[in-house]
């Protein structure tokens, strides 16, 4: 193939910027009347970042008849503006950075920490404290001695009066000594005489009463300081030898129901007053203070005993 003219043009034509050289000038190159990259009239113009716009004039055109069309909202004070972003917003990959790393990385007023919740907290735990620190100083020690003394709390007044009045009273002429009395402090009635003969009376000096074996004759007990009314069991210690005897209680003037009891429980043969010394008792009714007791030597009685002891206990009792 040989070379030949493909044209009017010549390469020097082609070259779009041709006119700016004296040959591209002569062989009538001329700029481009539309303007474009590396030509007059086409450079970019640089608008303030948030002044352009997408997407309204879209938006203006779909607005339906009669309605106000939609405008973008504004961004937060110190927050990119959402329909627009600078190109240095942009990462690697070309997009937009997320809402959350524009807020955190950005500039603007961010949210710093709740001091708020910090004072009220610190109130708070202040209060408390001192509430704590009241409540034991009401609570703690008195400087009473007791408390100095043991470590312990006083014991309320009322665990110390727990019983009343009458049960104490009750309870204290249960423990009181009964009265108790011996031949010596007896008074006799008839021709009862006083005797120590007879071995193994426990009155003191061995002191006994005798002669009771005849009708009239009577010793007579006056008891002082019975604590309350009341059963109580009169005690005799007596000798009695050979047979069982019994004799009439008279109580405060009155005759008891039955006969008091005086029977050989010694098993002494007959005459033998040393080996008969035993005890034995009857159950009468007293009144509080002064009770007046007579064992004498009635009709139908047997009275052959040696007598030289009475006392009380409370209650029915054996021994």
């Amino acid at each position: 193939m040989t070379s030949g003219n493909n044209g009017a043009s010549t390469p020097e034509d082609d070259d779009p910027f041709g006119y700016l050289y004296a040959d591209g000038q002569a062989n009538g190159a001329q700029p481009p009347s539309g303007g474009g990259y590396g030509y007059p009239n086409s450079v970019s113009r640089v608008r303030a970042v948030g002044e352009r716009q997408y997407g309204q004039q879209a938006q203006q055109q779909t607005a339906q008849y009669g309605q106000p069309p939609t405008v973008p909202q504004q961004g937060a004070y110190g927050q990119p503006n959402a329909n627009y972003a600078a190109p240095e917003n942009f990462g690697a990959g070309g997009g937009p950075s997320s809402g959350r790393q524009q807020a955190q990385g950005g500039g603007g007023r961010g949210r710093g920490p709740n001091t708020k919740g910090l004072l009220i907290g610190a109130v708070a735990v202040v209060a408390a404290v001192v509430i704590g620190i009241v409540v034991v100083i009401a609570n703690g020690d008195d400087g009473s001695d007791d408390n100095k003394a043991g470590g312990q709390a006083s014991t309320p007044a009322s665990a110390s009066a727990s019983a009343s009045p009458s049960e104490s009273a009750a309870d204290d002429a249960d423990k009181a000594e009964l009265p108790t009395t011996d031949a010596k402090a007896l008074n006799l009635g008839g021709s009862a005489a006083l005797a120590s003969d007879v071995e193994g009376a426990q009155a003191a000096g061995g002191t006994y009463v005798g002669n009771l074996n005849q009708v009239g004759n009577s010793v007579t007990w006056t008891v002082n300081g019975v604590p309350s009314d009341g059963t109580y069991t009169l005690f005799a210690h007596y000798s009695t030898p050979g047979e069982d005897q019994s004799m009439t209680l008279t109580v405060n003037g009155k005759t008891f129901g039955s006969k008091f009891p005086l029977k050989n429980y010694a098993k002494a043969p007959a005459g033998d007053f040393v080996k008969g010394w035993t005890t034995s008792f009857t159950y009468p009714s007293l009144t509080k203070g002064t009770n007046t007791l007579t064992l004498s030597c009635q009709d139908g009685d047997k009275c052959n005993v040696l007598l030289d002891q009475f006392w009380l206990k409370k209650g029915q009792v054996r021994n």
